[in-house]
């Protein structure tokens, strides 16, 4: 296949519409332009044949002329209505008689200049009148060509009955307005059939973007973008607004339609995930905290015990406080809890209901990567203390975000999670979509499945200050990018942060406090392994203190159970005691060996839940075990999947 071949290949719909739309005057032009023509044409031949007996034969011979163009005109034009059959008759009917007299009389005879001026006017703007109607009716000539290219293929999508008509035509966007069959169809059906319709108009995929018309539910706002605009990394144009105030929108991103995305943060938290690979560190937290240091009343906390100073590190002179430990997070998390009650009673006696700009508070933000492991490393005291610091946060003056690779109920606590904005970058699958998109979201087609890890920084955000016609928009965040376009640029993060320094900014009282509880990491204890969980200890104490209903039954672990078959009831309760460590790993390798013996190869952490239920213990703590495990080789783990392998049989735990 030759070049020109491949390239007539690669050219699609987006870019005949893109030149039908940019080309619209140019319809509108040829009544104008040939207007100046024929009385070039007319004044010629008054030149050459004006005088003398030749005025005669040209006479007689544009005549039969004029005759001969208008049948030939009538004969052509039958295919065409009346109306348009009539006006090419008689518009070629009245310029070839005009013409003729012309060269006869000459252009400058007034009765000639005349009908020149006034007969042309009227017929070019006759002309311009007809192909701007029939193009609004959807005719033939047509210079809506989304409408007509729309209406070629719809019956394909099965949408007919259906009408397109472009709105506002754009450099990178055409938005356009669906009419929808009254009662036959709804939006939802048009959002869950954008990838049948770009199909049958030969566009690119992702080129639509649904959302619905908040007047009618019969109208649909469409955007058309060209998505592959978005698959070479965009640089940082640098802050938006540096100096700026946290209530002003950050800019992250870029959306596929070539606007800014403007993201205002105040007043909800954001959930932020991916798969490995995606993006979410590189483009959600470099490029939203490259934004919120620049701010003078904002103050970033962010915690990252699984990476440590990998991602976030050279953000570091630009963070009020970075915690890298285990110790480090859940003091964190407790000095922000902490200071909620001082914040909130602040402003309640200053008359603010809620955190507003130039209130006097230094708006707080908490940025949390990998937090499924922050959550591993928290008690259920310190995970219920944080859910608290999560619902009242943001009348106090804060936002959190969570960034983790699947929000699954085994991630992320369920209450949490309804509480979180939607930021999803690309995912292994439509399942793994669920857990990042919203349900507005999904119902307009959102796919980030499609991109993997193969498009990083690609994302779909869904925010209560982002427009519901963007939240199935497909963005790209900035890239941080060496020169070579590849390696991440850690060295450019570290300069910036290095010019917004935490240290240079006034803060109000409660947050300092928070900062002040900050030991610096080459000083701080190294508490990562200080767990408060209950598996590092063997005095357990009961967690249910309830009588004996029955003391003179009595039995040992090793006993067998049976069934009595009067009991008709079964009811389920807390145990009366926890198992100790040692207990609790005995039950844990039993049900492995029971699984290996069943020809069982993986299981998830959930499918624990009766072992940790029975133990009375917690997930986060049979986590832990099971991470013990994959150290000593029991088992190994999938992240693809996101479960755990068995390797090999567990040995007994010593007596």
């Amino acid at each position: 296949m030759s070049t020109k071949q491949i390239a007539l290949t690669e050219d699609s719909s987006w870019e005949r519409v893109k030149a039908a739309q940019a080309s619209k005057l140019m319809t509108l032009a040829p009544p104008w332009l040939l207007w100046p023509l024929i009385a070039g044409v007319g004044t010629a031949l008054h030149m050459l044949f004006g005088r003398g007996s030749a005025v005669a034969w040209s006479a007689i011979g544009l005549t039969l002329g004029s005759v001969l163009l208008t049948g030939v005109t009538w004969l052509v034009a039958h295919e065409r209505g009346f109306l348009g059959r009539g006006s090419a008759t008689a518009t070629t009917a009245a310029v070839s008689m005009w013409v003729t007299a012309c060269s006869v009389a000459g252009f400058t005879q007034p009765v000639i200049l005349w009908f020149w001026v006034a007969g042309g006017l009227v017929t070019a703007a006759a002309w311009n009148i007809r192909t701007v109607i029939r193009s609004r009716q959807g005719g033939r000539g047509v210079t809506d060509a989304l409408a007509f290219l729309f209406d070629q293929s719809k019956d394909k999508a099965n949408l007919d009955g259906a009408r397109m008509a472009t709105v506002k035509a754009g450099e990178r966007k055409i938005e356009a307005a669906m009419a929808l069959p009254a009662g036959e169809k709804v939006v939802a059906d048009i959002q869950k059939k954008t990838e049948h319709i770009e199909g049958a108009m030969g566009l690119p995929p992702g080129t639509m973007t649904v959302a619905p018309n908040l007047d009618r539910a019969d109208l649909a706002h469409v955007t058309f973008s060209d998505p592959r605009v978005m698959r070479s990394p965009i640089p940082w144009p640098g802050p938006s607004r540096p100096g700026g105030s946290i209530a002003e929108p950050l800019r992250p991103a870029v959306w596929q339609d070539g606007e800014d995305v403007e993201h205002i943060l105040i007043g909800h938290h954001v959930q932020a995930m991916g798969k490995t690979g995606a993006g979410k560190s590189i483009g959600a937290a470099w490029n939203y905290l490259a934004e919120i240091v620049t701010r003078h009343d904002a103050a970033v906390f962010a915690a990252d015990i699984t990476k440590g100073d990998q991602s976030l590190g050279p953000l570091r002179p630009a963070l009020h406080r970075f915690e890298t430990t285990k110790g480090g997070v859940r003091s964190l998390i407790n000095d922000m809890h902490s200071q909620l009650k001082p914040r909130t009673d602040w402003l309640s006696a200053r008359g603010f209901a809620n955190w507003e700009p130039g209130c006097g508070l230094t708006y707080q933000v908490g940025w949390f990567e990998e937090v499924p492991d922050i959550f591993d490393a928290l008690s259920d005291k310190d995970i219920e203390t944080f859910l608290k610091l999560l619902k009242a946060i943001r009348s106090a003056g804060g936002s959190i975000i969570l960034s983790l690779q699947r929000s699954d109920w085994t991630q992320m606590p369920t209450i949490a999670r309804g509480q979180l904005a939607n930021l999803c970058f690309g995912v292994a699958n439509s399942q793994d979509a669920a857990f990042g998109l919203s349900e507005a979201q999904d119902d307009a087609g959102a796919r980030p499945e499609l991109w993997g890890s193969s498009q990083p920084g690609m994302a779909y955000l869904d925010a209560p200050s982002i427009d519901r016609a963007r939240i199935a928009m497909p963005l790209r965040t900035f890239a941080w990018l060496k020169p070579d376009g590849v390696t991440p640029d850690t060295d450019a993060l570290r300069a910036h942060a290095e010019q917004w320094p935490a240290a240079a900014k006034t803060i109000d009282e409660f947050t300092a406090a928070i900062v002040s509880s900050w030991v610096s990491p080459p000083t701080m204890k190294d508490s990562s392994d200080d767990d408060h969980d209950d598996i590092d200890r063997d005095d357990w104490s009961p967690t249910v203190d309830t009588e004996d209903p029955d003391p003179e039954v009595t039995g040992s672990i090793d006993d067998p159970i049976t069934d009595d078959p009067e009991d008709q009831e079964f009811t389920f309760g807390q145990p009366s005691e926890r198992l100790s460590a040692a207990e609790l790993r005995t039950a844990l390798l039993s049900q492995l060996a029971t699984w290996l013996d069943e020809g069982r190869e993986d299981f998830a952490t959930k499918d624990l839940a009766p072992v940790w239920t029975a133990a009375g213990a917690s997930r986060q703590t049979v986590q832990r075990l099971l991470r013990k495990l994959r150290d000593e080789g029991v088992l190994g783990y999938d992240d693809e999947a996101q479960r755990h392998t068995l390797l090999q049989r567990p040995a007994p735990v010593p007596a």
